[in-house]
């Protein structure tokens, strides 16, 4: 049986300050929960539920939705409300799990832009007819800055003969990004300019990558909600996303790490290819639009093997772990024959089926180990498979992470906490090895200028 000793520590993560870039060797950056003070402090607009409250889960499951669109549309039979009726939260202020401050351009300017895995092209506010221009907070107004290629002396306008463009309009190269997200999107045209670069060794040696991005003139749904308010950075597998630029460039390797420690600090790593001593398993190609699926052949919840093959995407922009039958009731009904707890009674207010009352003053309990076993044989043991929530005044209740899918299976951060993971474009592999990612600094500036 296997012991998980749990608090309750699940923030949303941000991106800040550059560190590493060289001839195929990696730079990158310090990552940090959604929910941490900086970011917060930036991005509120009415404040946000408490870390680990029933509130909290709710919001972040509904996030998840609306960023994925009718994908996982079945989630839950009933509509998520919140404690005591309140459904006033800025829900789509919640935005993207992961942000970077990117510095472009020259004279440079920073930009505080979501990361996500799930789109290719990285673009800014720019020269905007419609798009967020700055945000309310409750200590004052923050401004964003906005991108003009006239202001920049190093911009020029992508050539009608580049590869990245598609058609040609009056010598101009128009860009049209519809997301999952109903009615989200972004329009532009493209354009080339300089990303700042810092090598992550000892000189820490300034390398500026000529980068090619979308000088986003319109915005629509989520983005002007708050749900990337000063930009995208595009991290897919097409050519147009960055670390597939960075590797034509021969800055780097054509792949990238994201490392999730148990504390909420993380770190994300352009050119890292991982180590010898990683798993491995094949991402599964011919798709339409290339994503980071890979295929699961048995999950072992405790001493229970079960062998079924299922396809899934590691989205690190994904609060939760989304999985279909027979895969999801597999993991749940596997926990709760273990469970020693009593079963708490459905509630539409919480996001998981499966979740059991912990008496008062308890600190510790005992739940099954969870493991997935990844095509190719190697074995991903989930580390986090558990959340607390904090029923805020009635106890405490422990549940498993994992909500019925209504359609594609993701596995999400919640599974990917305690792992360096590895998006290796170039064997076209995902790599894990366990980490605590003590390696970072924590560095929690996060300034929009």
């Amino acid at each position: 049986m296997g012991y998980y000793y749990y608090y309750v520590v699940l923030m949303m993560m941000v991106v800040w300050g550059s560190q590493r870039c060289d001839g195929f060797g990696t730079f990158g950056f310090n990552i940090h929960h959604r929910y941490s003070d900086p970011v917060k402090g930036i991005l509120d607009l009415r404040g946000l539920p408490e870390k680990g409250s029933i509130d909290y889960y709710a919001a972040m499951a509904h996030r998840d939705l609306l960023f994925h669109g009718r994908k996982l549309a079945a989630v839950t039979s009933a509509p998520l409300t919140f404690v005591g009726g309140n459904d006033t939260y800025q829900l789509n202020a919640l935005g993207h799990l992961f942000y970077a401050n990117v510095s472009v351009g020259s004279p440079s300017l920073r930009f505080l832009v979501a990361l996500d895995t799930g789109s290719d092209l990285f673009w800014l506010p720019c020269d905007c007819i419609q798009c967020v221009r700055g945000l309310q907070t409750t200590s004052g107004q923050v401004d964003f800055n906005i991108y003009s290629p006239s202001n920049s002396t190093t911009s020029s306008k992508v050539s009608c003969n580049s590869t990245f463009c598609g058609q040609c309009s009056l010598n101009t190269c128009p860009y049209y990004d519809e997301y999952l997200s109903n009615n989200t999107s972004s329009f532009g045209l493209l354009v080339e300019d300089v990303l700042h670069l810092t090598t992550d060794d000892s000189q820490l040696k300034a390398v500026d990558a000529q980068i090619t991005f979308g000088c986003g003139i319109v915005q629509t749904g989520l983005f002007l909600d708050g749900g990337a308010p000063n930009g995208l950075f595009g991290l897919g597998m097409k050519n147009i996303s960055v670390p597939s630029i960075l590797a034509n460039q021969g800055l780097a390797a054509n792949s990238f790490s994201m490392c999730f420690g148990p504390d909420g600090i993380g770190r994300i790593s352009f050119g890292d290819k991982g180590s010898s001593e990683q798993g491995e398993t094949p991402f599964n190609l011919g798709q339409s639009h290339p994503t980071y699926n890979i295929s699961i052949t048995q999950i072992t919840v405790e001493k229970n093997v079960t062998d079924l093959c299922f396809t899934a995407i590691f989205d690190s922009g994904t609060s939760f772990t989304y999985l279909n039958d027979p895969a999801y009731s597999v993991i749940t009904e596997g926990f709760n024959s273990q469970a020693k707890e009593k079963r708490h009674p459905p509630d539409s207010q919480i996001p998981f089926e499966y979740c059991y009352d912990l008496s008062a003053n308890q600190k510790t309990f005992e739940t099954a180990s969870l493991n997935l076993t990844m095509k190719g044989g190697k074995q991903f043991p989930v580390t986090h498979p558990i959340e607390i929530i904090d029923m805020q005044g009635q106890g405490y209740i422990y549940c498993v992470a994992v909500v019925k899918s209504g359609d594609i299976n993701i596995i999400g951060q919640n599974f990917m906490t305690g792992y360096h993971i590895i998006f290796d474009c170039e064997r076209m592999v995902l790599g894990w090895e366990s980490s605590n990612c003590e390696y970072i600094s924590p560095n929690l500036d996060c300034v929009s200028k």
